[in-house]
C-alpha cells in the first residue's frame, strides 16, 4: 500500500515541475547530435527550463505528437559520462515511445521506460 502511494507522490511530483516549467526544443526532430554526428534524434528534444538534472543541464524532455501529456519517463544509464538521469517523454503515442527508447539504447548508453500506468512500453 505504501509503495502505490509513493509512486503517486512521485508522478505528481514530476507533474508539478513540468506544470511550472516550460519546455525549450533545442534538438528538433531530424537533426543530429552536436557531438554525435551519426545520432539523429527521432523526436522533437530538448528540457524544462529552469530546472536542473544530474549533468548541470535542465530535466531533459522528448516530445511527440500525441496528446496524452506526460505519462512515462526514461531512466537512463550513460557509460561515457559515467552518470544516470531521468528524460520525461511528453505527449509521445505508443510508436515514438517505442522509438525513442530504441535511440536511448545503444552500445554505451542503456535506458528502461517507466510507465505512469506501470504497464510494458
Amino acid at each position: 500500500m505504501v509503495i502505490n502511494q509513493n509512486n503517486s507522490r512521485f508522478w505528481e511530483a514530476l507533474e508539478d515541475i513540468l506544470n511550472n516549467s516550460s519546455v525549450t526544443i533545442d534538438r528538433p526532430k531530424g537533426s543530429t547530435h552536436p557531438r554525435f554526428p551519426k545520432f539523429i534524434y527521432p523526436l522533437d528534444y530538448g528540457y524544462l527550463k529552469g530546472t536542473t538534472s544530474m549533468d548541470g543541464g535542465g530535466i531533459d524532455v522528448w516530445k511527440g505528437t500525441g496528446n496524452n501529456s506526460f505519462d512515462a519517463i526514461l531512466c537512463v544509464v550513460d557509460r561515457v559520462k559515467k552518470d544516470s538521469e531521468i528524460k520525461i517523454l511528453l505527449n509521445c503515442t505508443p510508436e515514438e515511445k517505442r522509438e525513442v527508447l530504441k535511440c536511448q539504447n545503444t552500445k554505451m548508453m542503456k535506458a528502461i521506460m517507466v510507465n505512469r500506468d506501470g504497464a510494458l512500453p
